[in-house]
């Protein structure tokens, strides 16, 4: 045989469904010659997925673990020299869902003659089928979709029923009872309701619902006589009895006939007709100002067996009264609403419900609030100068108070919050929405806000307008308050107010300072180009002690120069002191203390004023440069702190503005003899009533030391009392104190020298206020007496309890001496 081209004998479906998971083969076989090469691919592009295996001479394609990715047309190409054939075939991913209910099946009683209607549905693929099963014996009927019909069921229907749901996967069942009930009419559980009460005019349903199987007739009988259907009287399908229009006549005693093929059965109730609630005085529509209290009033008439109640709503919600502090119900059997201290927030609608057992009734009415405008809108910033700028608005709510006036606050970084402005026009009218701001300084950066104000008040601001900065201008302002003099010999110092930052109009401001001798034409300048400059001082040598000058002090910026003050007269500085104080005497005080005094220096034409003096003061044998130096402006010093019994040096200086004069000869001068260090000693005290008895043992001075001339006794109440001094010259003194405060008591040497060292704070006990007490005491004993005494002794350095009469203890670590009346 000769060649020829490819011939595919064997080859795949054209289409082959593949569950998830499987393995699959494609067989491809071809006859040719030469013998053909069998090559697989995928028409969609894709490259052959990794996992397969092709095996005889590529004439079988396997594919295991089928996932979705994995779907596609395959194709099987056979080729040799004579050509080529292709054979296709599409595997088709199948997802299996596993059978699931969707639908199940509920028991259910059903009163026999009644229409059966049961249905199951479940998920799954392939899509289920269902059958029927009653009892477990399948049920001979048509199935549409797992629904289950059984019309007019008898007691033979009961029993347990089950849908069966299948697949070539499976199968799942859903079980149900189904109980058949036949009864005659019973009222047990559902009665007519014994008494109905119901307002003339109004209407009644009267609900008949026995329990029956099947379903009972109702009809309906008022005494012995059963009611028929009428213009206000229906019997509806349930059985349910409507009568419309209520009137008087309509009361009394109602039955309702239950009757089925298994019985008869009735139930009776009341229909007692009571008077409709009206509304006599209903709220009424008001207008109201924002702080007023208002009332709104709600009385019904009706039957009071009733008991109406009453609830008021606000704008649609009820109005809890025990949390909304400004509404309150008054009136006692009425049911009025007070609105207390009412604000913009309670306009709205009010509405007045009254509730009784038989009805409802209800009234409404509006409240409008009156109150200070809302803020004004939309404020914009228009056309900027350096002193003006334009401003718009819209005009925010008036509450129901229509907006008389608008006016203009302005805000800088300088002001203290926000400040009334000038307009044009002066008062802007409530109907005009835009003005003119005027008289805003140059430079300054703004913000702006609008209020508007009607007969209510006036009302809250606008936002704030986005900052603005007016243009810059030449200044307005010249410096105030200036003054000079003062500086030293040679010297004009010329000060003044500088000039705060929202006035300088301006970038590159500073000042221009003008002066001339007094009686000349010519004046010299000098610029500062410093904003915050306050102070400029002139030096030349020729400058002639206390002459004067006239002074003016201008200012300028990037815009030019502005006014300058009022040219006032200043004068140079003066000369130094050109003389010394004359007839400086000293005296000695203490140890630590010397006075000084001196003549006052005349004033010559050159020294304006002498402001004070140096006192200096050195010790024997130093420097006048390591003096110690104390300032006065009086012509004497007293000069403390010092050595005693030491030699000083005593110089004194004038002192004017220019700086301090010449020193006078040094004084010599010695202090005293320092006081005496040992502090008074073995002090005793006595306290009886109101006195204190004071004794000690007189202080012997040392050699160095001054001579002791007497005592200071000094004593206060408590630690933070006024401290009072008493001097003698005895060892002993007796204090009159009042009764009941402690006191402390310190005791001092006195000397030419000064004060001695102190004996440190004694404190005295206060007095008792039950009975009279004696107490002494000194460094070693303590005594307690009466007229009549009873000791007691313990060795020293032993902690003793000492009883007294009535009651008291005491520890002390000294010896003691106890002496109390019986």
């Amino acid at each position: 045989m000769g060649e020829y081209e490819p011939k595919i004998e064997v080859q795949f479906p054209e289409s082959l469904h593949v569950t998830k998971g499987s393995s699959v083969k494609l067989e491809c076989f071809a006859l040719g010659n030469p013998v053909p090469s069998i090559t697989w691919r995928r028409t969609d592009g894709n490259p052959l997925p990794g996992k397969i295996k092709i095996n005889h001479s590529n004439g079988v394609l396997e594919i295991p673990y089928f996932r979705p990715e994995d779907a596609g047309v395959y194709e099987c190409v056979a080729e040799n020299s004579r050509g080529k054939n292709v054979a296709k075939g599409q595997l088709v991913f199948q997802s299996v869902e596993h059978l699931q209910w969707v639908q199940t099946l509920k028991d259910v009683h059903m009163a026999i003659e009644a229409n059966l209607q049961w249905e199951c549905k479940a998920s799954g693929k392939p899509k289920p089928v269902y059958r029927w099963l009653k009892n477990g014996e399948p049920l001979v009927i048509l199935v549409e979709g797992g629904r289950l019909a059984v019309p007019r069921i008898n007691l033979l229907d009961s029993g347990m029923y089950q849908c069966l749901a299948e697949n070539e996967h499976g199968a799942i069942y859903a079980s149900a009872e189904l109980k058949v009930v036949a009864s005659s009419p019973d009222f047990s559980s559902s009665p007519v309701k014994k008494s109905m009460l119901i307002q003339r005019g109004g209407e009644v349903i009267m609900e008949c619902r026995p329990h029956a199987s099947p379903r009972a007739s109702i009809s309906w009988r008022r005494g012995g006589e059963f009611l028929k259907d009428s213009t206000r009287r229906t019997i509806m399908g349930d059985g349910t009895l409507r009568i419309s229009n209520i009137s008087e006549s309509d009361g009394g005693r109602y039955t309702c006939v239950a009757r089925n093929p298994f019985g008869t059965s009735s139930s009776t109730g009341t229909l007692v007709v009571k008077e409709p609630t009206k509304i006599t005085v209903p709220p009424l529509s008001v207008d109201a100002t924002v702080g007023e209290s208002i009332v709104l009033p709600c009385e019904v008439s009706g039957d009071s067996s009733l008991g109406p109640t009453f609830k008021w709503f606000f704008n649609g919600k009820l109005i809890d009264f025990n949390r909304q502090d400004h509404f309150e119900m008054i009136g006692g059997s009425a049911g009025d609403l007070m609105v207390r201290n009412i604000q913009l927030k309670h306009s709205g609608k009010y509405v007045c419900m009254v509730h009784t057992v038989v009805d409802s009734v209800s009234a409404a009415a509006h409240l409008i609030v009156r109150g200070p405008p809302g803020a004004p809108e939309g404020l914009i910033v228009g056309e900027i100068t350096d002193s003006t700028a334009q401003l718009s608005w819209e005009s925010g709510p008036d509450h129901h108070s229509p907006v008389i006036t608008y006016s203009i606050q302005a805000r800088t970084p300088f002001s203290i919050g926000w400040q009334a402005v000038r307009t044009v026009p002066d008062s802007v009218p409530g109907q005009m929405f835009h003005a003119t701001v005027i008289d805003l300084n140059p430079w300054v950066d703004y913000e702006f806000r609008v209020v508007a104000s009607n007969n209510v008040g006036v009302g809250e601001p606008s936002m704030q307008s986005k900052q603005i900065r007016t243009k810059a201008a030449v200044p307005e302002v010249a410096p105030g308050n200036v003054s000079g003099g003062g500086g030293r010999r040679g010297e004009l110092v010329i000060q003044w107010e500088p000039i705060p930052e929202e006035l300088q109009s301006g970038e590159e401001f500073g000042y221009v300072v003008a002066f001339r001798p007094l009686g000349t034409s010519t004046w010299k300048q000098t610029v500062l180009a410093s904003p915050d400059a306050s102070r400029y001082t002139f030096r030349n040598d020729s400058v002639p002690p206390l002459s004067q000058f006239e002074v003016k002090v201008g200012v300028y910026n990037n815009k030019g120069e502005g006014p300058s003050s009022h040219v006032v007269v200043v004068y140079s500085a003066e000369e130094e002191p050109s003389e010394p104080p004359s007839r400086v005497w000293t005296r000695t005080l203490s140890a630590s203390e010397i006075e000084v005094y001196w003549e006052p220096i005349t004033q010559t034409a050159s020294s304006w004023k002498i402001i004070g003096y140096e006192v200096l003061c050195w010790e024997e044998g130093m420097q006048e440069s390591d003096a110690e130096m104390v300032r006065v402006t009086d012509t004497a010093a007293i000069l403390s702190g010092l050595k005693g019994s030491t030699v000083y040096l005593i110089s004194v200086r004038a002192q004017n503005s220019a700086g301090a004069g010449p020193s006078s000869p040094a004084v010599n001068v010695t202090t005293k003899k320092p006081p005496p260090s040992q502090p008074p000693g073995n002090i005793e005290w006595n306290l009886t009533n109101s006195k204190i008895f004071l004794s000690w043992e007189h202080v012997k001075a040392m050699g160095n030391e001054s001579e002791v001339t007497g005592y200071k006794v000094l004593y206060r109440q408590n630690w933070l009392g006024k401290t009072s001094v008493v001097e003698t010259n005895r060892t002993s003194m007796a204090l009159q104190v009042p009764s009941g405060e402690d006191y402390l008591i310190e005791i001092k040497a006195l000397s030419d020298g000064g004060d001695g060292s102190s004996s440190g704070p004694i404190r005295i006990p206060k007095m008792s206020s039950k009975r009279e007490l004696f107490l002494s005491f000194t460094i070693h004993r303590i005594h307690f007496w009466h007229n009549r005494f009873k000791v007691s002794r313990v060795p020293s350095t032993k902690c003793c309890l000492i009883t007294m009469n009535p009651t008291g203890t005491m520890c002390l670590l000294m010896s003691v001496f106890v002496f109390f009346r019986s």
